[in-house]
């Protein structure tokens, strides 16, 4: 479990296609000093497990279904992603709930930039309407946002200049992909809510 504040940015050092995913190599000399083989990391919003360590890299391997999910299928050597380590069970929680389980990928349709920060508008899938909220949490690329404005297959988001310099989302441009979770409390009262009027109608068939 993560929390979408991320601790690390590292640099995607090595790619190895192969016929069910890709092997990759970041070079993250902070993040390996408290990392070793097994662990999972949370890579760009992705949870991700750790299969080496060593000289100041990590490498793991996404699959196809990480692909398909992800916006790793763009990466390209030298691409710098975002990284934080799972939760201690002593550490304080900030952020949100980050499973690291991506929904689905967004584009970005505008960046504004201000002294104050940026504001960003990111489109994705009309079907992911009802798991995003004015006001609620969202991680992208594994960074803990809130959604300033909902639209239709469109949330706007803003980040101050702290979360520029610690992030890569300072450098997003419009057209880049990146990957959504969405908060998975929302995901679990609609879901619920969804259940429960299945089940009224069913009572009221039943002629209750």
């Amino acid at each position: 479990m993560f929390t979408g504040l991320v601790s690390d940015m590292g640099k995607v050092s090595a790619i190895t296609p192969f016929p069910g995913g890709i092997r990759w190599t970041i070079e993250a000399p902070k993040t390996v000093t408290e990392l070793k083989p097994g662990d999972s990391v949370n890579v760009s919003g992705a949870c991700q497990t750790a299969e080496t360590v060593r000289d100041g890299s990590f490498a793991g391997t996404s699959i196809q279904e990480t692909l398909s999910a992800t916006n790793f299928g763009d990466w390209t050597i030298g691409r710098i992603v975002n990284l934080e380590l799972a939760m201690r069970a002593s550490d304080r929680f900030g952020g949100h709930i980050v499973t690291g389980h991506i929904d689905t990928t967004g584009r970005v349709d505008n960046v504004r930039i201000s002294s104050e920060g940026h504001r960003v508008d990111v489109s994705f899938d009309s079907e992911f309407d009802r798991w995003v909220l004015a006001k609620g949490s969202i991680a992208i690329d594994g960074v803990s946002l809130t959604v300033m404005v909902k639209k239709p297959g469109l949330m706007t988001v803003s980040f101050i200049p702290e979360t520029v310099g610690r992030t890569t989302l300072g450098d997003l441009r419009v057209g880049q992909r990146v990957n959504l979770e969405f908060d998975m409390l929302v995901k679990a009262v609609v879901s619920d809510h969804a259940r429960a009027q299945i089940d009224k109608q069913m009572l009221q068939k039943s002629g209750w």
